[in-house]
């Protein structure tokens, strides 16, 4: 029996499609040649959320195991990418898996975010996994309260 992550339904876009699309022939494909031993369809590396406030736009991302040395962080306008590495356990040569579902190797992952910020003011900073970035709006995006006169 296969599990598929639950999709929003009302969330449709030519990728969700094509990846839907793929599934289903993964599936057709398990039940013919047998279930492949990948794990497939594990995600997104790392899942981010993105918040914002009138002055920031906040980024957390799930990056367990990795270190903050260990990952670069570019921010440019309106984009934040993430790159890094996950090394590998050390194990014995005795080992044989049963199961293995922790990717290992490099990655990067691009976020676009909702508005302009400034990038020289950006901070990051991780605690047990998590890397929390905060990231100034720019000046010109952020909103204006007017005074109004009774006249």
């Amino acid at each position: 029996m296969a599990i598929l992550r639950w999709r929003d339904p009302f969330e449709t876009t030519a990728f969700t499609e094509l990846n839907r699309l793929q599934e289903e022939m993964n599936m057709l494909f398990d039940r013919f040649f047998g279930e492949r031993t990948p794990v497939r369809n594990a995600g997104v590396f790392p899942a981010v959320n993105v918040t914002q406030d009138d002055d920031n736009v906040y980024i957390t991302a799930e990056l367990p195991g990795i270190p903050g040395k260990d990952l670069d962080i570019t921010v440019e306008e309106d984009t934040v990418l993430i790159r890094g590495e996950r090394k590998a356990e050390p194990e014995g040569e005795e080992i044989s898996y049963h199961r293995r579902e922790r990717g290992e190797g490099k990655f990067s992952r691009t976020v676009t975010l909702p508005t302009r910020i400034v990038a020289d003011g950006a901070t990051a900073e991780t605690k047990d996994g998590i890397l929390r970035l905060t990231l100034p709006k720019a000046e010109e995006v952020k909103p204006k309260k007017i005074e109004i006169k009774v006249g």
